[in-house]
């Protein structure tokens, strides 16, 4: 959810004004998502890098996430939308944390659509971690390094319950992945638009959305892979 910071400066305001707009960007966007019949939803809310940013403004974001959740959550599962955050949430204050998993055990049956929410995600530290994982069970004997291959070793990623994302869009122009779901995007989609976050709406999100319907994606073969053929989960 690229420029909030930059959408707020260049009108003469503080960043803190682009994150809350882009709030209310995203809670359109995952109702539209959520009335297209979109299954899974993934926003990178906050790197690990992030926290190089100026002290005020991470305060201001940790802040905001917590307002969001109280404020929202009820709506959210209201709306039969399940919650998951993606990440080391271990640095978060502890009342931030509280609220997180008490956000993700009150929505945990519901099946309309999941929200995952990465938080102090880096696509390079999950891989990391995965490794990390693998080598502790091949120590204690739990597997041998024969036994290791992508099946096991995505079994460790934190989005080993979803299917890889089909569309990654990148808003503001950036032209990078970012450290964003590096084993996941090996096969996706990529679109991206000029538009700033705050002002991706709806239309925007459409027109990403039929870009990746004219693709022909054919996954390294030579005949493209049917729509029907796969699975309605759709990453952002």
């Amino acid at each position: 959810m690229d420029g909030n910071g930059r959408w707020g400066t260049k009108r003469g305001l503080p960043r803190s004004h682009g994150h809350n707009k882009g709030v209310i960007v995203l809670k359109n966007i995952i109702k539209l998502a959520k009335k297209l019949g979109i299954k899974v939803l993934t926003v990178y809310a906050f790197s690990t890098e992030n926290w190089s940013r100026p002290v005020e403004e991470v305060n201001f974001l940790l802040t905001l996430f917590d307002k969001v959740l109280q404020k929202e959550i009820a709506e959210i599962n209201k709306e039969s939308i399940r919650l998951k955050f993606i990440g080391d949430l271990s640095p978060f204050p502890e009342n931030l944390k509280q609220l997180i998993c008490e956000s993700e055990e009150m929505t945990i049956n519901n099946k309309e659509l999941t929200l995952n929410v990465c938080m102090n995600y880096g696509g390079r530290q999950e891989l990391v971690k995965a490794a990390k994982e693998l080598s502790k069970k091949s120590l204690t004997g739990e597997i041998t390094p024969e036994d290791i291959d992508e099946k096991l070793f995505e079994a460790e990623l934190y989005t080993k319950e979803f299917s890889d994302p089909e569309l990654l869009i990148r808003t503001s122009g950036e032209k990078r992945i970012s450290n964003f779901l590096l084993w996941q995007l090996a096969y996706s989609e990529i679109y991206i638009t000029e538009v700033l976050w705050p002002e991706f709406n709806e239309t925007e999100f459409i027109k990403a959305i039929i870009d990746y319907q004219s693709r022909n994606r054919r996954f390294g073969g030579i005949e493209s892979i049917s729509k029907e053929s796969l699975n309605s989960s759709l990453y952002h």
